[in-house]
């Protein structure tokens, strides 16, 4: 059987033929309405003048005082029949010249006003992975294809960004996914064939604890990737409600540390996701827990003018490396079970509720993280009693 064939392509209409065609249509309307309005004018002025100046051509052989008023009446009338039609004819031939000219006119300007428009169509072909470098950087006055132009630099901005980061993320979690999986593999294949029974516990310990580094590592890579997502549930949250759950949860680890514990919490209603909002106040006292050092302090604090704010003690950190701590798999020392995902998480839950996260540095050590989320209006509430 023949093979069906497709349905011809339409052909596709250039906007700089119909820019063209547009401008000749108004341009021929314009000028027959003109032509109208003249032809109009000047047939109602020579009608109303009483004296006319008749050539001796057009008189009848004779005497002009052998003319009778019928006859003058006739010749006048005549004269003038004929020059409205040498007005009519002559601004019908201007008119279709003017009308040539406009055409070509029309597609020279369409041309140079659709120019940037094929610049900007240009780029967005070329666009790939390989090139998301390049801009437009259109020059020329500040109109709507400037700021096209410019939309579309920015776009690609914020998308060289976006493959950068899943650059690194991609790189940075295979690295890290790697690692247990090595160790597991070496207990597996070494240690486990020349163990002895005394051993076997031991190794049995480090292969769970390798385990639970791989399930944290996961589980941090699923919420990352959920809080990227964006927002499936928007239900009334608040913050401050949810910080004293969070540091109930971790009040236990607080006190083994010797860690002492400053709230401050005031209402601070907001619209969203009140799991992930958990998550994000239950990284940062989590943080802030395990980066400590003895005796040290946890401060948490919500407000509607200060958003909700973390600080705790603990090492120096440098200042030139804070904005990296926002980063995933980006943490200031290898030690510890963490898998560098807790504040990249945390920033990640924030802009999914149109919030902003900052870090600062503390003079005497340990770090302050300030979360503004979008609030909501809402009528102030009582405290709510802190987890014992």
């Amino acid at each position: 059987m023949p093979e069906p064939t497709a349905p011809p392509r339409r052909r596709r209409r250039s906007v700089r033929l119909q820019l063209t065609a547009l401008y000749s249509a108004l341009f021929s309307v314009t000028g027959l309405l003109l032509l109208g309005l003249t032809y109009i004018l000047f047939r109602e002025r020579i009608g109303a003048t009483t004296v006319f100046v008749v050539p001796k051509s057009e008189l009848p052989s004779g005497a002009v005082t052998r003319l009778t008023p019928s006859q003058l009446a006739a010749v006048a009338s005549r004269l003038r029949d004929s020059a409205l039609e040498q007005l009519l004819l002559m601004s019908l031939i201007a008119l279709v010249v003017m009308l040539l000219v406009s055409v070509a006119l029309g597609w020279w300007i369409a041309g140079r006003v659709l120019r940037p428009l094929h610049t900007i169509t240009a780029a967005a072909q070329r666009l790939s992975a390989a090139n998301l470098h390049e801009r437009i950087s259109l020059a020329g006055p500040d109109d709507e294809l400037k700021d096209l132009a410019d939309t579309f630099d920015a776009l690609m901005d914020r998308l060289h960004a976006a493959f950068d980061a899943q650059r690194r993320f991609v790189a940075n979690a295979s690295h890290e996914l790697r690692t247990p999986l090595a160790v597991q593999r070496a207990a597996i294949q070494i240690r486990l064939g020349r163990a002895g029974p005394d051993d076997l516990p031991r190794i049995q310990e480090e292969l769970l604890e390798t385990n639970r580094r791989s399930e944290r590592l996961i589980e941090g890579l699923l919420t990352l990737a959920t809080s990227d997502r964006g927002l499936d549930r928007h239900e009334s949250v608040d913050v401050a409600r949810v910080a004293a759950e969070a540091v109930g949860q971790w009040r236990p680890a607080a006190a083994d540390a010797g860690l002492r514990v400053e709230l401050d919490l005031r209402p601070l209603p907001v619209v969203g996701d009140p799991v992930l909002l958990h998550q994000l106040v239950s990284n940062l006292v989590q943080n802030a827990v395990r980066h400590n050092v003895p005796d040290g302090t946890l401060s948490l604090t919500t407000s509607p003018r200060g958003g909700l704010v973390v600080r705790n003690t603990g090492a120096l950190v440098p200042p030139a490396e804070v904005p990296g701590l926002l980063e995933p798999f980006r943490r200031l020392s290898r030690a510890g079970s963490g898998a560098g995902l807790g504040l990249s998480i945390v920033r990640s839950i924030a802009q999914a509720h149109g919030g902003t996260v900052e870090l600062d540095a503390l003079p005497g050590g340990g770090l302050e993280v300030r979360v503004r989320l979008a609030t909501r209006a809402a009528t102030p509430a009582a405290p709510q009693p802190l987890p014992a």
